[in-house]
């Protein structure tokens, strides 16, 4: 939510503000000022949700904060190297065996 945007129900201008009236007011209250829209969805898109121990999503967090990225990205580019270097790994290993 971009800093100058106000919410048209709850008149908030941040999201935490947002989350603590939404916390306190139901949605069925403000039907009337609700309006349906058209959504659609990339099933490719999907995502997974893996846990972390906490201790580790720590570190991971702070090193993500010194390079000025999010733990996600972090985690995701760190992913993909790994599996690219086992990728490599194991190719090489299946062409001297032939």
């Amino acid at each position: 939510m971009q800093d100058d945007t106000i919410s048209s129900i709850s008149g908030s201008r941040t999201l935490e503000e947002m989350a603590d009236f939404w916390d306190t007011h139901s949605l069925a209250d403000y039907d009337d000022q609700t309006y349906e829209v058209e959504m659609s969805f990339d099933p490719s898109a999907r995502r997974s949700v893996v846990t972390i121990e906490p201790e580790l999503m720590l570190d991971i967090s702070q090193m993500a904060r010194a390079r000025n990225i999010s733990a996600q990205t972090l985690i995701n580019v760190w992913l993909r190297q790994q599996v690219d270097r086992l990728v490599a790994q194991t190719t090489r290993m299946e062409k001297s065996a032939t």
